[in-house]
């Protein structure tokens, strides 16, 4: 089983990312969890015809208390097992312990052993990388950590944070991150400015998605492009994304 914990700043386009990757994922024939541990709880929409899925902590505050696998999840296009974590009233404690209870739910409700996944996704808030935030790295959840960066300041600045919080559970034999997602913004310098920041990590910018008018449209259809338009030259560069992990994957499983 790959496991994958996307992080990014706010904004940055990591959703869309982590969804095309599942969609990818699904469509090489691998069964596939995503689960988004973000309060807006609009990781999976793309996956689900544009229908938000209510979220584990909403489920939990209406009175169900012990909710099943059903109550919690849905399947999207390619059979992908879409799960959101979402988080406290507005206002109203911490975002961070909404994931941190969607984990401890879903080892009660067996979701590995039950699903049986090759993949599992969790695209994860990467502003401030703390308490529950951490937890797919920190709690051995996820293996391995792509950060979805643009050339902007901020969104470097949150990479880079991104990168050091990983480091600093380097030595525990947590999640290692994998590589840059490059996810273009059409800002002066950009690829320079990315390239810059990956080399001097020591990481790999492992994919370069351009500005798309096509992600767009398919979003405006409550789908991700490699759904919308699987031929298209930006489906491709996720399938050879997913392709990679694979292929990673497979290297470890051997070694």
């Amino acid at each position: 089983m790959i496991k994958i914990a996307v992080y990014g700043k706010g904004g940055i386009g990591k959703s869309t990312m982590t969804a095309n990757l599942s969609a990818a994922f699904a469509s090489l024939g691998r069964r596939v969890i995503q689960i988004g541990c973000d309060p807006k709880a609009d990781s999976t929409i793309n996956l689900l015809g544009g229908k938000a899925l209510s979220p584990v902590m909403d489920v939990m505050r209406s009175g169900n208390d012990a909710p099943s696998l059903k109550d919690i999840s849905r399947v999207g296009f390619g059979g992908v097992v879409c799960i959101e974590t979402g988080g406290p009233t507005p206002g109203l404690g911490c975002a961070g312990r909404g994931i941190i209870a969607t984990f401890d739910l879903l080892e009660d409700l067996q979701l590995f052993e039950t699903c049986r996944p090759d993949v599992v996704l969790y695209d994860v808030l990467g502003d401030v990388v703390c308490g529950g935030f951490a937890a797919p790295i920190r709690e051995g959840y996820a293996e391995q950590v792509l950060i979805v960066t643009s050339g902007e300041k901020m969104a470097l600045y949150a990479a880079n944070n991104i990168y050091t919080a990983v480091k600093n559970f380097e030595d525990r034999s947590y999640a290692k991150v994998r590589g840059i997602i490059m996810n273009r913004r059409n800002v002066p310098d950009e690829e320079k400015r990315v390239r810059a920041f990956a080399e001097s990590a020591g990481l790999d910018v492992v994919a370069d998605i351009p500005r798309s008018d096509e992600i767009t449209e398919c979003e405006d259809e409550g789908k991700t492009v490699v759904e919308g338009a699987p031929g298209s030259g930006i489906s491709r560069k996720f399938f050879r994304l997913a392709e990679l992990l694979l292929k990673d994957g497979e290297q470890n499983h051997e070694g």
